[in-house]
């Protein structure tokens, strides 16, 4: 990895935190981890970790170091191994670690809201002094603390909607200390929940670091500024992009894909305005239901795969300034009891849909409705959230820097993709994304499956995220993979799968979604995915290479699976496939030239907009690609079926779906 200044001046003594994923086995319990420089001598290093594999070894950990010096133009290169048994890191002589000890030099960083002719506020210093602030980094390079607090009125009266969270990240040796601030208006069961306008002003010291009037800010939402006393380091991080992937907490994306700078640069240019501010949503759709092909879908938005292909600053600032403003979204619920995201296993009757009575929970004769707003046009908001369309916003800024705000996010996402539904629809606690549709269960399981992963293992609310996937994959599984009689063509059939001609057909790129999902589950190293994809990538090989199938028109719109909406499924993907084409296309020969004029393609090229780097067999690639890792050489057969095709996209303009095989094998030229 390297570091990358990105001001104009010699710094020194500048300190570094960030996230680090390790895969199974790599930094085993009790071993130390190591940085070295290129020159060969070795740097201090915390290592803080969040979350171990089952088998004891590191999974993910947040990491700080200081360098020394840091000159433009000249990175400092760094490699992380690990050594022998872990032995303290030691401190600076000069450095008082103590809370008490920061309190004592640093200015107060306080937040004052003006709201209906009222005065709110927030003290970090009083807050830290009076409440109880929660370790998240603690080691000798750095400490952060977390606490949070209401907004007081002049007579110390509570808003009872508005409150303010802070995380303190301290450098005791190089004097240096980071402020991160959110300011929330999302209690999960406080009465009459609203929008609220006021003008904020946060001040450190005697300066004023952030002030906007008529900030509008939505129901369950929140929003998030950092500041830094004793100066700000200019550095930008570029993580080893081959590690990370090789890891598998991340998809395989294709690294011989070179980003368009063009492209990056004109999404850059346009990274600027309301669109950036509290309740703005950066680069993604502000109503995610939107149809079409777009690149925030994908198990990465475009924008991350982006940056985790090229790690360029601009692709960085895209993707963790588009993950601070998740928060704009009206879907936060926390539980004003336990501070934390509200959780199905605590009120398992929670809902924003049905009636009173679908959220009464019968062993407490309690209602877990969530309140109405206050009038019916108090909670407007042009920020339209789904299930069906959700971008992954937080994972991988979490993975990478390890910042509580980008894990409360995960957090925040996955258990509403799992509460949006009816309660008795999902089950209640169990929390079943069935009723959706087939690609809101491949998104919600994929943040689903990425909180259970990567929240840390000392967290409530890791069993939680674990216990919620486990159900959602045992009926899954029979359902559908331990069931005999499920359908012979691998394709998910219950929620709104059946939506086209009459409950006849489905949509083969959402049921590709919903593969990818599975396959990126099944290496996180959760087993009952790995059962799971066994079956369901069937369907995806089957378009390519299946008797009586055509490749050309694999990657279809729609597809018949059925004669009609009470018949049984076809046995066979070739009934299938004449079901759904042309009664012209059937007597053609696969992929000949005949096939192409008729369908006024090139010969070679597959229907569904092929040169799209959104179109769908775009869509297709990444269930081929865990199909080709899962299945053996049927995978492996269709996958170089599908590379042969000859109009393929360039995923430099967007690599969202630029995901290959594992397996070397399935890279071969040969096509049969």
């Amino acid at each position: 990895m390297a570091f990358d200044s990105t001001g104009q001046q010699e710094q020194e003594n500048v300190p570094v935190t960030f996230g680090q994923v390790f895969g199974v086995g790599v930094l085993q319990r009790g071993q130390e981890l190591r940085a070295r420089l290129a020159d060969g001598s070795t740097l201090p290093l915390q290592t803080d970790v969040k979350a171990r594999h089952p088998d004891g070894s590191v999974r993910h950990a947040v990491l700080s170091l200081a360098l020394a010096q840091l000159s433009p133009a000249k990175p400092v290169l760094l490699g992380l191994f690990a050594g022998g048994a872990a032995a303290p890191v030691r401190a600076a002589p000069t450095a008082e670690r103590s809370l008490a000890a920061l309190l004592r030099k640093a200015d107060d960083t306080r937040i004052r809201l003006e709201l209906g002719g009222a005065s709110y506020s927030a003290s970090l210093r009083a807050l830290l002094e009076t409440a109880q602030p929660q370790p998240w980094l603690d080691g000798p390079i750095v400490r952060e603390w977390l606490v949070a607090g209401p907004l007081l009125d002049a007579d110390g009266r509570p808003h009872p909607h508005l409150a303010v969270r802070f995380a303190l990240r301290w450098y005791p040796a190089l004097d240096k200390a980071r402020i991160d601030l959110t300011v929330e208006n999302n209690w999960a069961f406080e009465p009459a929940p609203r929008n609220f306008t006021y003008d904020v002003m946060v001040t450190r010291g005697d300066d004023t670091v952030y002030s906007k009037p008529g900030l509008l800010h939505y129901h369950h939402a929140r929003w998030r500024k950092l500041f830094w006393w004793g100066g700000a380091p200019a550095l930008h991080v570029r993580h080893d992009t081959r590690q990370l992937i090789a890891s598998m907490a991340l998809p395989n994306y294709d690294q011989s894909v070179v980003v368009d700078g063009s492209r990056l640069s004109g999404m850059h240019a346009g990274w600027n305005g309301p669109k950036t501010e509290p309740m703005g949503t950066g680069m993604a759709l502000r109503a995610m239901p939107t149809t079409g092909g777009r690149p925030d879908i994908g198990l990465l938005p475009g924008w991350a795969a982006m940056y985790l292909l090229g790690m360029d600053p601009r692709a960085r600032e895209l993707t963790l300034g588009t993950a601070d403003l998740a928060g704009s979204w009206s879907m936060h619920y926390r539980d004003r009891r336990t501070g934390l995201p509200v959780s199905l296993l605590d009120y398992p009757y929670m809902t924003r849909l049905g009636t009173p009575g679908d959220a009464r929970n019968p062993a407490t004769g309690k209602s877990e409705l969530f309140p109405a707003c206050a009038r019916p046009d108090a909670c407007k908001t042009p920020n339209r959230h789904d299930v069906s369309h959700q971008p992954a916003f937080s994972y991988l800024p979490y993975l990478l820097t390890g910042d509580h705000y980008h894990l409360e996010e995960l957090q925040f996402w996955a258990m509403y993709d799992v509460f949006a539904s009816n309660p008795g629809y999902r089950e209640n606690r169990k929390g079943l994304l069935k009723p959706e549709q087939v690609r809101g269960q491949a998104w919600g399981l994929r943040t689903l499956g990425e909180a259970a992963y990567l929240t840390p293992d000392t967290h409530p609310l890791k069993r939680h995220f674990a216990q919620i996937l486990d159900d959602n994959l045992d009926w899954y599984n029979a359902t559908y993979t331990r069931n005999p009689t499920a359908n012979a063509l691998g394709v998910i059939v219950n929620g709104y799968a059946l939506a086209y001609e009459g409950k006849r057909g489905l949509a083969p790129w959402q049921d590709d979604f919903f593969t990818a999902a599975v396959g990126h589950l099944a290496e996180l190293g959760f087993a009952k995915a790995r059962e799971l994809l066994r079956w369901k990538a069937r369907f995806s090989v089957l378009r390519m290479t299946g008797d009586g199938s055509c490749w050309v028109q694999g990657a279809m719109y729609s597809m018949l699976v059925r004669d009609s909406a009470t018949a049984p499924f076809y046995a066979g993907i070739g009934e299938a496939y004449r079901a759904s084409v042309a009664p012209e296309m059937r007597s053609l020969a696969c992929g000949s030239a005949e096939m192409a004029a008729a369908l006024k393609l090139r010969t070679g090229e597959m229907t569904g907009y092929s040169a799209s780097d959104s179109g769908f067999p775009s869509n297709m690639q990444p269930a081929l690609a865990y199909a080709a890792d899962a299945l053996g050489e049927p995978g492996r057969k269709a996958w170089r079926r599908f590379m042969a095709r000859s109009v393929k996209p360039d995923y430099g303009q967007g690599p969202q779906f630029a995901i290959v095989p594992r397996s070397a094998s399935a890279s071969a030229e040969e096509v049969e």
